[in-house]
């Protein structure tokens, strides 16, 4: 007999994950977090993990915490053999982690036990990290902290944004669980203790993240604005405005730092507390993303403004 899985996560990081277990496994049900306001119209969305439940018949449970007791109740009656987590979005109690036979298996955006935490894909790209990967793990009652069963590494490019890397981390997640599971299925997964000592933390991210400080060096300020794209994204002041900033890459020139060197189909070149980045596409309050040729058409950034 196939495992008998619960799933459990949310966004679309998930998503690839739970397609390929609805095709290999009897997945009992999908729990996700509750439906809630999302994008400028703050209309209420439904996770991505739901919506594909419910297009392939999946039973979906969202509950408003997990130590609910009438979830806990209907989580025992499914009986679930394992218990598949891939971003759920809330630690897990104990009393969760105890109700599948072999517990609860993580998909976790990191080579643990570096970047444990809510954000490891957004912290390695804003640390300037020049490869990542994934840690299939087994969840404790800890952030992060349970044995590794499974991991693989992955390049990070010069072009890679948070979002561009988690594409694809979450493509290889959705295999390595794969190979997990059978494994688990031939009794041959084997844990790995983390090293505590190498840890470092991954923490939540809120819109301040993205303010930009352009008294840092180049690198740090590229790196910035590629790992809180998309979100919360990179945020900068042009006068009275907000300005976020999309697409950014080294720069010759130098300057005070925020000083605009240059405006127009090259980008928008901005001087740092060493060295420059160029933007390549800019968004201000109540308007699309779009190119700086196209934003200074329709205002004029004048050489030697300043930014922030």
């Amino acid at each position: 007999m196939p495992l008998r899985v619960v799933f459990m996560g949310s966004p679309e990081f998930a998503v690839p994950t739970l397609r390929v277990l609805l095709d290999a496994y009897d997945v009992a049900a999908v729990v996700c977090q509750p439906d809630k306001p999302a994008g400028r119209g703050q209309k209420v969305a439904a996770p991505a993990t739901k919506l594909l439940a419910l297009e392939r018949g999946v039973p979906v449970l969202q509950p408003a915490k997990a130590r609910d007791p009438a979830f806990l109740d209907e989580l025992r009656r499914l009986a679930p053999d394992v218990a598949v987590v891939v971003a759920y979005g809330k630690i897990l109690p104990q009393a969760v982690l105890d109700i599948p036979r072999f517990g609860c298996l993580n998909v976790h955006g990191s080579l643990l036990p570096r970047y444990r935490g809510a954000a490891p894909i957004q912290w390695a790209v804003m640390r300037g990290e020049t490869e990542t990967g994934i840690t299939v793990m087994q969840l404790d009652a800890g952030m992060d902290t349970g044995p590794m069963l499974l991991a693989q590494k992955i390049v990070i490019t010069d072009d890679d944004t948070a979002g561009t890397l988690a594409a694809r981390l979450a493509g290889m997640g959705a295999e390595l669980m794969l190979i997990a599971l059978g494994r688990l299925e031939a009794g041959v997964l084997v844990p790995t203790a983390q090293d505590g000592a190498l840890a470092t933390m991954a923490p939540m991210l809120d819109k301040d993240v993205g303010v930009v400080d352009w008294t840092r060096p180049a690198r740090t300020v590229r790196d910035l604005i590629r790992g809180v794209d998309p979100w919360p994204g990179a945020q900068t002041r042009l006068g009275a405005d907000v300005l976020k900033l999309w697409g950014a890459r080294f720069a010759p020139g130098t300057g005070a730092p925020g000083e605009v060197l240059a405006a127009g189909r090259e980008g928008l070149v901005v001087a740092c507390g060493d060295g420059a980045v160029t933007v390549a596409e800019v968004q201000s309050a109540g308007r699309k993303r779009m190119s700086v040729e196209a934003f200074v058409a329709g205002r004029a950034v004048a050489m030697g403004t300043r930014l922030g």
